[in-house]
């Protein structure tokens, strides 16, 4: 697109936000998907049914979710979300960055483990996702990167705001660290359910890759 074709394009109003009926209804749905997905992966949720066990119409429900891809990558958020939330009540032990992350990749790992149904419907929706589900999956993205980002800090206990410091900024080299490991959780994740690799291939190339945390840290030696 040319810059005289954006100029041109009018500027979209922002969605108003949600009432407190409305996210109420859109918990209501996020949950019942989450439940369905729970007891029979991607193929169990049916949006009429889906409709129907949350008790709204079935063109309420396409108005919040047009497609049943959007449904599950918008569950994928929010499990991420109660995830990001838990994680954040019990921070990780290790010293290193790195090590922190790979601890804290491991944990969220292990709680999609506890769900293989539902784990396994929400990164195939993410896999089949088109550009018009770009937003959710963007947000999914922005999600993992924060829990990576979290992890990276130094634990709150350890620091002292009056004598030290605020924790510096991630140099542009780690942000890149941190996609390439959003890339393989994700990949390690598809290779698990898959039954291609086993928990402890997951950890071994978790904790590989966490590693480059290190590596690009301003100190490093390289």
């Amino acid at each position: 697109m040319t810059t005289e074709s954006k100029a041109a394009r009018p500027t979209l109003p922002a969605s108003p936000p949600l009432t407190e009926r409305q996210e109420a209804r859109r918990r209501r749905i996020l949950h019942t998907s989450a439940k369905l997905a729970s007891r029979g992966g991607f193929d169990a949720v049916q949006m009429r049914e889906v409709a129907e066990s949350s008790g709204v119409a079935l063109g309420t429900l396409y108005r919040y979710f047009p497609s049943k891809v959007h449904l599950l990558v918008a569950t994928m958020q929010d499990q991420l979300q109660h995830m990001h939330e838990t994680l954040r009540k019990r921070p990780p032990s290790e010293q290193e960055p790195g090590a922190r992350v790979a601890q804290t990749l491991m944990r969220a790992f292990r709680a999609l483990q506890r769900e293989p149904h539902l784990a396994d419907a929400m990164v195939r929706a993410l896999t089949f996702a088109d550009r018009s589900v770009s937003p959710e999956v963007d947000t999914v993205s922005r999600l993992t990167t924060a829990i990576i980002l979290d992890a990276m800090a130094p634990p709150a206990a350890s620091r002292h705001p009056a004598q030290e410091p605020a924790p510096p900024a991630p140099t542009p080299e780690q942000l890149s660290a941190v996609r390439v490991i959003e890339h393989t959780w994700h990949s390690a994740l598809i290779t698990w359910l898959s039954g291609r690799a086993s928990i402890a291939q997951v950890k071994i190339d978790i904790e590989t890759v966490c590693r480059l945390i290190d590596l690009t840290a301003p100190d490093s030696q390289r």
